[in-house]
């Protein structure tokens, strides 16, 4: 029980890491709160997606971030100048963990890394709905001027590909992104 509560003193960590967006109060998002909405994206539209373990989606949303506990968010915009991200969350990831019981601990690095690779429908779909509530939760949000909406439009194209409900959420999501780009100025 010690190894499991100093596990989830570490993981509290995610609560300050701060990420790109803002929510609809002005303040910069939470890695945590991106979890947590992610969670609730997925429970809201799980019956869209038969044949798909619920439970399992939820693990994988609760842990797709983890890693970002330690070295913080890297923000989509700039993943490209950081090849070495998922190795370095991976890393955290190992220590962030390193407490626990051997069983669970290969449990959660198991579901990070089916989410890492999209190695199962369940991981794809969280890999989309990440994607799209990012872009929900910038759309949302009270951005500075100079956000740039327009980096959305193309942000995670290939997870949200890849069934008819994220490809209509894209659609919405995308419709509200344009929007705000013409009304931002930009």
């Amino acid at each position: 029980m010690a190894g499991r509560l100093a596990f989830l003193r570490e993981a509290e960590r995610l609560k300050s890491v701060l990420r790109s967006g803002f929510t609809s109060s002005g303040r910069p998002e939470s890695t945590a709160e991106h979890s947590w909405r992610l969670c609730l994206m997925a429970l809201v539209f799980a019956d869209e997606l038969p044949g798909l373990d619920l439970a399992r989606v939820l693990k994988l949303c609760v842990v797709h971030d983890l890693g970002e506990a330690i070295h913080g968010d890297i923000p989509a915009i700039h993943q490209h100048a950081h090849p070495d991200k998922s190795a370095q969350e991976s890393e955290d990831l190992l220590t962030l963990t390193r407490d626990l019981d051997p069983p669970l601990r290969a449990e959660i690095i198991g579901l990070w890394d089916e989410y890492e690779a999209a190695a199962t429908p369940e991981a794809q779909a969280v890999k989309a709905f990440d994607k799209l509530e990012t872009i929900l939760q910038h759309n949302q949000g009270d951005n500075p001027p100079d956000f740039d909406y327009a980096f959305n439009l193309g942000y995670g194209r290939k997870h949200t590909a890849t069934a008819p409900l994220f490809v209509a959420l894209r659609d919405i999501l995308d419709a509200e992104t344009r929007q705000r780009d013409v009304s931002s100025g930009c």
